[in-house]
């Protein structure tokens, strides 16, 4: 049985990026869109995300331009008192509800859940095998080429004998028995995150064995905050250390005692940078681990150790291994956002996706030609290393200087919600917004000359 859909837009993947895209091209043009992704639900993968985790920044800066996520308050309890909310995996699912049915109450929006998209327009049902000939107007919108790779639906990169434990991470909630140590296999958000639970449901800091192939740069989640005077005071902070710095190494010294990194072991030099949020009550439970393993990867686990890329390591027969070693972001290579008939979306300005995909969707409904809006919203790959980090900042803060100089764009941007930098009304004249926005000036011209030649090593 084959059926027959009309659409400007044929997006692929009802995660972040495309749902941020389509409430945007929706709000700003009378397009008609259809939107396919194989699971069924929008959400993308947090709907297979690990039971225990909350995004790593603050609620307001994710979800769709139309709809705050959250209240935009602080938290009032806990050990992140002061900082602002962050949502659990079950709240931003039912917040992704919501923005489908907004969508889908438009009249323009039509969503096929569980299906397939198999190229040429045509999209098949996962669980009838029913097909659609999708005619596209415009463009077809690729909206998971950075799709993340996750523990819950990615093998671990190593061999497991059948003898040994081990787990993705999803699974620790179901753990019964006590395990008599825990061995956390991954460097990034997701390793530290099991961690800090573990640590949290009692476990003792010396039945846990991390293995670190390499250490991470992660940000301090204190200041990258939706205050204006805190996050902007980030960026001065980060162009003074990048325009003073001798090299990218020295930069990040100098961003960490500014007290914009983190690093987990103060005497080690990270090579990580992708450069999540981290709590510094998260810093003090991680560095209470001392069994840090730093022997390359993990390639085979046995039922009594470790065989790596630098030798073995023992383990404790009964010990659970957990898999948090799955790539993450993807680092497929950027390529232009707008082509032939196609959008393929991507970062734009370092760090904050969902912002960059409203930021397409807005240049999408109100540009014309190609070239226009690939010179608006140039694409930028995420930072995995300190030299990509920097890759990153600078083109993420050219994209910004491009964009920011349309008056109808700056104006948009500055009431978007996802918009970390923008400035409410109220606060354009505060003392703090304006000091940060005089150095932000000040060192931009040579913190760009050197972000550009840390980031050739990339």
């Amino acid at each position: 049985m084959r059926g027959e859909l009309a659409c400007d837009h044929l997006v692929v993947g009802a995660g972040a990026a495309g749902m941020a895209f389509v409430d945007a091209l929706v709000d700003h043009s009378d397009a008609e869109v259809v939107i396919v992704d194989r699971r069924h639900a929008p959400g993308g993968h947090w709907l297979d995300a690990y039971p225990f985790v909350r995004l790593h920044q603050a609620s307001v800066f994710y979800g769709v331009a139309s709809t705050r996520f959250g209240e935009g308050a602080a938290q009032r309890s806990g050990p992140e008192v002061g900082l602002h909310e962050r949502a659990t995996a079950a709240e931003v699912c039912a917040y992704y509800d919501r923005a489908m049915d907004r969508l889908l109450e438009t009249g323009r929006v039509h969503f096929l859940a569980g299906h397939e998209y198999e190229g040429d327009g045509v999209v098949r049902s996962r669980v009838s095998g029913r097909t659609y000939d999708v005619r596209v107007r415009r463009s077809v919108v690729d909206a998971h080429y950075l799709e993340p790779d996750i523990p819950a639906t990615s093998p671990p990169p190593f061999a497991v004998d059948e003898d040994a434990a081990a787990v993705p991470v999803n699974d620790l909630v179901e753990v019964d028995g006590a395990p008599r140590s825990f061995v956390i296999v991954g460097s990034g958000k997701t390793a530290t995150d099991a961690c800090v639970w573990l640590l949290g449901q009692g476990v003792d800091p010396d039945a846990i064995c991390w293995v670190r192939p390499r250490d991470p740069w992660m940000l301090n989640r204190a200041v990258v905050q939706p205050d204006p005077a805190v996050f902007l005071g980030m960026a001065a902070d980060t162009f003074q250390a990048a325009a003073e710095s001798a090299d990218v190494d020295d930069m990040f010294l100098r961003l960490e005692e500014s007290g914009v990194m983190i690093r987990i072991d103060p005497t080690v030099r990270p090579t990580m940078a992708r450069a999540p949020t981290l709590a510094t009550c998260e810093l003090d439970h991680l560095r209470s681990i001392e069994n840090v393993v730093r022997r390359g990867h993990v390639r085979r686990v046995r039922s009594d150790r470790l065989v790596m890329d630098d030798g073995e390591v023992s383990v404790p027969r009964d010990s659970l291994v957990v898999h948090c070693a799955s790539a993450g972001l993807r680092g497929a290579p950027p390529v232009p956002i707008w082509g032939d008939g196609t959008i393929t979306l991507q970062p734009i300005r370092a760090g904050f996706p969902c912002f960059g995909a409203a930021l397409a969707g807005y240049v999408e409904a109100t540009r014309a030609t190609v070239e226009e809006k690939n010179r608006l919203c140039p694409s930028s790959p995420y930072g995995n290393t300190p030299a990509g980090w920097a890759r990153m900042q600078a083109l993420g803060t050219r994209a910004a200087a491009a964009f920011g100089a349309e008056p109808d764009i700056a104006a948009w941007a500055r009431e978007c919600w996802l918009n970390p930098a923008r400035v409410p009304s109220g606060r354009r004249d505060d003392p703090a917004v304006t000091a940060a926005q005089e150095r932000i000036r000040r060192f931009t011209p040579a913190a760009l000359e050197r972000l550009d030649r840390y980031a050739a090593l990339a």
